[in-house]
């Protein structure tokens, strides 16, 4: 007898994190002061600052990976 299969698509997804350190120099911080008159760290400058210094692969530890049926089939680029 003859037997048959079908190709389903998977998908793999890794998460991994890492700590990076951001150094607090004048570019982190607000250009106005706040009401009181006190300078305070920008919170999107610190948050760019931290993803571009996590651009390189070291350092990065595996989190959690998950395989899930890929939202879109297609034929497999051998078929």
């Amino acid at each position: 007898m003859a037997t048959y299969s079908i190709s389903v698509r998977l998908r793999r997804t890794t998460v991994e994190e890492r700590y990076v350190s951001v150094p607090v120099t004048d570019a982190m911080m607000r250009t106005q002061p706040d009401d009181d008159g006190a300078y305070h760290l920008d919170g999107e400058k610190v948050l760019a600052a931290a993803v571009e210094l996590g651009q390189d692969d070291t350092g990065w530890l595996p989190e959690d990976r998950q395989i899930t049926v890929h939202p879109f089939q297609k034929s497999p680029h051998d078929a």
